[in-house]
Order: C-alpha cells, then sequence, then structure tokens
C-alpha cells in the first residue's frame, strides 16, 4: 500500500475519470489492463466514501455481506412519519362504522358499546368511499413527486404536505362534532371535502417522504471492513437501504398501531369527534420535529424539467424500433441495446441534439427507472388483497362475535405483527439466509410476497364461508338483526382472523417493504421522488381496479371476493417472477450503475 500512496497534487492534477488508472499504472506498470480493482485504486474522493477499501471481483462473490448502520437522521424522520401514519391511520380506521352504520339511537357523537355509527350510508357505500380515499392518497404523490424534483424539493413539499393535511384533519373534527353528526347530509358533504384535502396532504406527504429518509445514508459502493471477530466482510449500501426502509415501515406501524386501537376505543366509547381529535393534535408535532431537524437533515435540490427529458431520452431510443408486428416491437424494446440511440457518445457534437445535456451514465439512470417502473405494473393486483384489511375485513368482523371488542380492533393486527416480525426478518431471517449463501434478492421477496397475500385472501374466503354457515341469517349475515334492531352475529370467536392479518404482514414485509427500496435504489437520484409516486401510484390503480369489485363486497358473493382477489395474487405472482427472473440476475449490475451528470440548462 505504501507504494501506492501519491500526494494530493499528482491526485488532482488527473481527472476523476483517470485516477484510477494513474494508480493501477503505479501498481502494475504503464498500459496495464488487467480487470483488478486494487484497494488504492477504489478509494474514492469524494467526502463519503474517503479512505475505503473496495471488493474486487473474487471477494464479491465470496466475502458475506452484511448492512451499515442506520444514521440517526433517518430516525428522525421516521419519528415524522409515525406521527404522520397514527394520524392517518388513526382517523381511517373508523371511516368503515362511521360510513356504514346509523347513528345510534339516542347518541349525538356516534358512540355506541355494541355498534357505533354516524352516516348510515351502507356497506357498499362505505368501501365505495373508502376505496376513493386510497385512490385519491396514492394519484395525489405524482403531482408531490412532479413539485418536489422539479420545483421545491422534497424538504419544502414534505412541509407544505404537511400544512394541507392539517387542514383537513381540522375539517374531519368539524363533520363529527355532535351539533354536525346529527345532520347526515351536512356531516357528509364536510367528511368528503375533508378526505380530499387530506388527501393532497397525504400524498404530496408520501412521495417525499420515503426518499428522503433513505436520503440520509450517503454511501453508494460496496467497501470491505473488519468485523471484530477478524471476519472480513463487505458492507453493501442495498442491505442499508433495505434495512432503512424495515425500520422506517416498523416506525410507520407503531404508529399505525397505538392509533388504530385508541381511536376504535375512542369511537366506541366517546365519539368520533375524540377520534378525529387526538390524531390532529400528534400530527401537529410534525411541524415542529421538521423545524428542528432543519439544518440535519441531507436533502437534494430541485432538478428542473427531469421528466420531459427522460422522456426524450426514452423515444429517442424508441426511433426506428416500432412495427406493425406488436410481438417484434415488444422484441426491439427488450433489446439489450434499446438504450444505446439516446447515449450522447454515439453521436458527434455536430449532429447531436441540442437537448442531449447529460451522459451516457444518465442514460443508464433512466434505463434502470424504467425497470424499476416497469416492476411495478404488477402491484395492483398486490394490492388488491391488501385493501381488503381496511374495508370487507373490518366488516367481516361485525358478524362474528367480538366479546366486547370494537369491530375495527382486529385490523390492528396486521400493524402489531409487523412490529413484532420486522425486528426477526432484519435480525435473524435475513442473516440467516445470507448465512446458508442463500441470495434472497428483491424480485424474489416480491414473489413470495405475492403468495403470501394470496394466502391471506383464502384464508378469509374461508372464514367467511363458515360465517355464512352460522349466523342465523345465512347469507345475510351483514344485515341480520333480532326484533330490537340489534345485530345478530354468528358464533365464530372473531379472532380466527388472525391468520389472514398476520398473512398480509409478511406479505408486506415481503413485496410493499422491499417495493419501496426497489424504488430508491433503481430511480435516477434527480428522480427518485417520481419513481417512488409510480410505486405509490400502483395502490391508486389497484383502488380503482378495486372498484369493479365492489360488486362482490356484499352478501351473499363475499366469498366469492375473497377467493377471486387470491386466485389474482397467486396467478400474478407466478407471472411476474417467469417476466422478471433475468432482471434478477442483474440486481447487482444495475446497483452499481452510478450517479450520471444532468444539466437543466440547454447549451
Amino acid at each position: 500500500m505504501a507504494g501506492l500512496q501519491t500526494d494530493d497534487a499528482v491526485l488532482a492534477g488527473y481527472a476523476e475519470a483517470d485516477r484510477d488508472q494513474y494508480i493501477l499504472e503505479k501498481k502494475f506498470g504503464s498500459g496495464s489492463h488487467d480487470h483488478i480493482v486494487s484497494d488504492a485504486a477504489s478509494q474514492e474522493l469524494d467526502g463519503i466514501h474517503d479512505g475505503l477499501e473496495f471488493p474486487n471481483d473474487e471477494e464479491r462473490s465470496t466475502l458475506r455481506r452484511v448492512s451499515d448502520s442506520i444514521p440517526w437522521n433517518a430516525y428522525l424522520i421516521a419519528f415524522v412519519e409515525l406521527c404522520e401514519r397514527f394520524s392517518y391511520y388513526g382517523a381511517t380506521v373508523v371511516f368503515t362504522n362511521f360510513i356504514q352504520q346509523p347513528l345510534p339511537s339516542g347518541s349525538r357523537t356516534g358512540a355506541s358499546v355494541k355498534q357505533p355509527g354516524a352516516l348510515g350510508l351502507g356497506q357498499q357505500a362505505s368501501t365505495g368511499i373508502g376505496t376513493f380515499n386510497s385512490f385519491w392518497v396514492y394519484v395525489i404523490p405524482l403531482f408531490g413527486a412532479y413539485l418536489a424534483d422539479t420545483r421545491w424539493g422534497r424538504f419544502k413539499t414534505v412541509c407544505v404536505s404537511v400544512g394541507i393535511a392539517l387542514f383537513g384533519h381540522i375539517l374531519l373534527i368539524i363533520s363529527a362534532v355532535p351539533s354536525v353528526i346529527e345532520h347526515t347530509h351536512g356531516a357528509t358533504a364536510c367528511f368528503i371535502l375533508a378526505v380530499i384535502i387530506m388527501g393532497v396532504g397525504t400524498g404530496g406527504f408520501k412521495s417525499n417522504i420515503s426518499p428522503l429518509v433513505a436520503e440520509q445514508y450517503r454511501r453508494s459502493k460496496l467497501f470491505i471492513k473488519t468485523e471484530k471477530s477478524g471476519e472480513r466482510v463487505i458492507v453493501d449500501p442495498g442491505y442499508t437501504t433495505s434495512r432503512i426502509y424495515m425500520y422506517f415501515y416498523l416506525f410507520t406501524n407503531i404508529g399505525a398501531l397505538i392509533g388504530q386501537i385508541g381511536m376504535a376505543y375512542s369511537e366506541k366509547y366517546v365519539g368520533y369527534w375524540l377520534s378525529f381529535t387526538l390524531p390532529t393534535i400528534l400530527f401537529s408535532l410534525c411541524p415542529l420535529v421538521l423545524w428542528i431537524g432543519r439544518n440535519r437533515y441531507i436533502t437534494s435540490p430541485p432538478q428542473g424539467s427531469v421528466l420531459g427529458q427522460a422522456f426524450r431520452v426514452w423515444r429517442q431510443a424508441l426511433k426506428g424500433r416500432i412495427s406493425f408486428n406488436p410481438w417484434k416491437t415488444w422484441k426491439n424494446m427488450c433489446a439489450d441495446d434499446f438504450w444505446d440511440k439516446a447515449k450522447p457518445s454515439q453521436y458527434t457534437d455536430e449532429n447531436r441534439p441540442r437537448w442531449m445535456t447529460f451522459d451516457d451514465q444518465w442514460v443508464d439512470e433512466v434505463m434502470r427507472g424504467f425497470k424499476a417502473c416497469s416492476v411495478f405494473l404488477w402491484y395492483p393486483i398486490y394490492w388488491l388483497t391488501y385493501n381488503q384489511l381496511n374495508n370487507n375485513l373490518t366488516s367481516q368482523a361485525a358478524t362474528m362475535s367480538t366479546h366486547g371488542l370494537p369491530n375495527d380492533v382486529l385490523s390492528n393486527l396486521d400493524p402489531f405483527a409487523l412490529i413484532i416480525f420486522i425486528p426477526i426478518f432484519d435480525l435473524f431471517l435475513y442473516p440467516a439466509l445470507r448465512r446458508a449463501g442463500i441470495n434472497f434478492t428483491p424480485l424474489k421477496k416480491i414473489t413470495l410476497g405475492f403468495y403470501t397475500g394470496a394466502a391471506a385472501m383464502i384464508w378469509a374466503a374461508v372464514v367467511q364461508h363458515y360465517i355464512y354457515k352460522t349466523n342465523p341469517c345465512g347469507y345475510a349475515a351483514a344485515t341480520c338483526v333480532d326484533d330490537n334492531g340489534d345485530p345478530l352475529v354468528s358464533p365464530l370467536n372473531v379472532w380466527i382472523q388472525t391468520g389472514s392479518y398476520v398473512l398480509i404482514a409478511f406479505s408486506e414485509i415481503l413485496a410493499s417493504i422491499t417495493g419501496l427500496e426497489y424504488a430508491f435504489t433503481k430511480a435516477p437520484k434527480n428522480m427518485r421522488s417520481l419513481v417512488m409516486s409510480m410505486f405509490l401510484f400502483m395502490s391508486a390503480l389497484s383502488s380503482a381496479i378495486g372498484e369493479a369489485f365492489v360488486s362482490l363486497a356484499t352478501d351473499p358473493l363475499l366469498v366469492w371476493n375473497y377467493g377471486v382477489m387470491g386466485v389474482l395474487a397467486g396467478c400474478a405472482g407466478t407471472i411476474f417472477w417467469f417476466q422478471y427472473r433475468h432482471l434478477d440476475e442483474q440486481e447487482d449490475e444495475l446497483n452499481a450503475i452510478g450517479e450520471g451528470h444532468f444539466e437543466e440548462k440547454q447549451h
């Protein structure tokens, strides 16, 4: 190593692209073209990778990989996410009863030990409005991402979105105060307006908080470290990003769990005004925490019209590839050299288009981002299974013996399971698989996530079948009442729903968390909010598709509802793997693509 030391003055005289070759020549002699990456050759003098030892090809394939430590800034942002998710899920968990069930006799707040309610619009309206809310909050991220990437930057967009959502929460409280909730039409109008405004704030928040938390970790290249035991291991930034999102999701579900349990009991024993007020109070902490950490966060400035340039790149690559034969067109678009025509190096200075204000590496980043977005196109089928949790499974619980539990408290089994199993996956399961030599890549995780989601739906279908068999009214279980108007339910214990919720939690760890990781690691650095919003937008598409299944969300068709969802998820997971298994083999290669150079200004 001593022979490789060069003074800063010599290194400064070499362009970054030539530095590695200079050092190689010092070690191996002039003209060396060996594909060997020495320790010194891999020193990145960028203030982030200084002094690190990078692995060569042999070490990449033999050394065990581990994750790096998570920076404290990420935990601070995760706390903001916790508060926001407490407020969002704490409020939305009571939406089903608020919309579906009528105002209990003699109640001015909607509270009732037997069955709380407010608007009395029925199960189909409840499912429809709930589905619209899910659709809305995942369409808005597209606009929030555009503002962040081109105008405001992620941090400012998050702050503005928090302010908008806070206003929506205040309207939600107004819709539930006793003087308003007694007037169904006025309460419904105020509630719908609150849902729309909250959706704008939530959507802008979600598309930017996820990439912002991962950006707090700045290293992007594999490097070697020696453990206390003396073992040499590779620190993989990809594993670190995965771990950041695992604990980010853990914070998310801590907030969701506390919010949902607390608000479910609030609606039952106090009223909806409290169920909407407590989330608003905690949400008010978000602006305070963001302000406290404003000088600590690592943020990326807006990059201008990146989206337009990305589509120009794609359009340039597409030239000459379109055929009247759809199969031939598809093969042309999947060719290995598809993106070459969009690279500036393919043109001379005279014939290069003026809009090509980037380098070849940025085109590679765009290519990787497009591949990631194509992976996300399968997620709407996955989210169909997850969306049953917030609507139909809550309604299913109301038709069983709850033994004093609010019917919508059972949905908390999902975040509760996530809080238990996320650390187990991170600390035991994933490291055990790595020690066993099993490369459990993101695309393998996503595929298994589809299958566990399908299993959750099969469980729900079986439970629904036995509800129909044991309910006094048979296939009219949701509307079964006695002569006094009190609900008659199946003698089945509501806790038999546990299997569905735990399986959905497993599917989230495998598919949802991995989707966040995949969106961040595969996106161009100046398009991270946009690619993340595309991942979130798949949930909106799922909600739109879910509207087509609303007709199944009623008696006596609920067994078919869950069965169809399970079959769709299982088939989608199988097709997904066969379509993307080749991409799975390129995981390390795609992650190794560095940051390209991009200029908004055209010369």
